[in-house]
């Protein structure tokens, strides 16, 4: 399975100064004082599958997030906190309005990376994957009964059954593999024109990472791989996943892509690499690393 990173990549990992996830049972029970509070905070606005961003001027990383109480934007029933901006409670909510007297602009997930830097771009996936969640769990899958929020904790729970529904991560591992002086970097036909990455593929039921990173380069391009090295990892909100990066040591085979998911694979000289990339993706970075780019 190829999971399609190309046009956005990462860069480093935030270092979280302005941006904080909520604490465990944070994500409900918090929410639920503050709602009744109609606390001041930001608010990450998610309309026809795009967010709001202000356009007030000043330092575009600070003012990126409408700021207001809940009665400026929307009613508290879909109300979820995403973590804190700046020291502050910043919520999410699906709107079908638009606000009154607020000066924004629509904005895909994707561009914030460029916009206000790494911290703003997780915040708001992470406030889009709960948004999904909340979406996509509003019956139960095992009753078809209403859900309603389970207080205290991150989690969807079943009126009838009791069955709880948590956010959904979809585990992918991405493996750079080294021979020699030369990097493997493939295409898949849903990439931009003549874009390369990291072989990538998500995790199966029962498998480790390590299983899926061996099976994945094996099914897509047929060689042997060994010496697996950590790299780093990402959340990456394309709707859910958690990317696992590895660095691993070519063995044997020869290059033979799986034309149902590759479009072509290629050993690549260091210091002569195709068009990578965006860099808001960790399989930018993983090539990076050990192209010294």
């Amino acid at each position: 399975m190829w999971v399609n990173l190309n046009s956005h990549q990462a860069v480093s990992t935030p270092s979280f100064s302005s941006f904080v996830v909520p604490a465990p049972g944070m994500g409900v029970s918090e929410l639920n004082s503050r709602k009744n509070m109609n606390e001041l905070g930001f608010w990450i606005l998610r309309y026809n599958n795009q967010v709001l961003i202000t356009t007030t001027g000043g330092n575009i990383v600070e003012n990126i997030f409408p700021y207001g109480r809940t009665s400026d934007f929307c009613d508290t029933q879909n109300v979820l906190l995403a973590g804190e901006w700046l020291g502050l409670p910043c919520y999410t909510a699906d709107i079908d309005q638009l606000p009154e007297k607020q000066p924004f602009e629509f904005i895909m997930v994707r561009r914030l990376f460029g916009l206000a830097g790494a911290e703003a771009f997780a915040l708001v996936g992470r406030a889009t994957q709960l948004l999904d969640w909340q979406n996509n769990h509003r019956y139960c899958g095992k009753c078809g009964k209403p859900t309603t929020k389970k207080s205290g904790e991150l989690a969807m729970s079943c009126s009838a059954c009791g069955l709880l529904f948590y956010p959904r991560i979809a585990p992918a591992v991405m493996v750079l593999v080294l021979r020699d002086d030369e990097v493997l970097l493939a295409r898949s036909p849903h990439f931009t024109s003549g874009v390369f990455s990291a072989l990538a593929g998500f995790v199966e039921a029962g498998e480790t990472l390590e299983e899926c990173a061996i099976r994945e380069v094996r099914e897509e391009v047929g060689i042997e791989i060994t010496n697996l090295r950590y790299f780093r990892s990402q959340s990456w909100p394309f709707p859910n996943s958690l990317m696992v990066a590895f660095t691993a040591d070519y063995v044997s085979g020869i290059l033979t892509p799986d034309p149902s998911e590759i479009e072509a694979a290629n050993w690549f000289l260091r210091s002569a690499l195709p068009p990578l990339p965006d860099p808001v993706s960790i399989s930018r970075q993983l090539i990076d690393s050990v192209c010294d780019l």
